[in-house]
């Protein structure tokens, strides 16, 4: 019998992370993007790996701004977002090669939000077959790359647009 080694999910599927304010912001406004999983900034968003992600690749995009509508970003901000979820794909498919993907927000906690305060728009990476009996008889998933080694590829690619843009 093989052994599936993901010690890090535990605190996730034990529940045991509480998070002290929001993490978007906190993300947002460090400047460990390292630390925090941010994988590119742009002049109003940037992009963080989900720490606890659906399937390998799961990035995030949200706007600086602390706002949890659409509708309160600038036309310019909203422009900034799609820009940045656009980039985002074009990155994962050129490093991980998915077939397809699930894009979208949860707007609200009736929604499935689990940050409900600070829009954001995942980005879910999909091949043929992700799915398998983990999550059938175990409510667990199986993630087949660390976050650093995804984090390292992502922002080593693009090491001279990901500079350009922190300034």
């Amino acid at each position: 019998m093989e052994k599936l080694w993901a010690p890090w999910r535990l605190e996730y599927v034990q529940k045991k992370i509480k998070h002290k304010g929001c993490i978007f912001c906190l993300a947002a406004n460090s400047r460990q993007d390292g630390k925090n999983l941010v994988v590119y900034r742009n002049k109003s968003s940037f992009a963080l790996l989900n720490l606890f992600p659906y399937t390998n690749g799961h990035i995030m995009v949200a706007p600086y701004r602390h706002v949890k509508e659409l509708s309160q970003l600038s036309k310019d901000e909203l422009l900034d977002l799609l820009e940045l979820l656009n980039f985002s794909k074009f990155r994962l498919d050129k490093i991980l090669t998915p077939e397809g993907y699930n894009i979208g927000m949860n707007i609200g906690k009736s929604a499935g939000a689990g940050f409900d305060k600070h829009l954001h728009i995942h980005i879910v990476p999909r091949w043929k077959g992700d799915t398998n009996f983990m999550p059938v008889i175990f409510d667990t998933k199986v993630i087949s790359q660390s976050l650093k080694s995804l984090y390292n590829k992502l922002t080593d690619a693009n090491k001279n647009r990901y500079r350009k843009k922190r300034k």
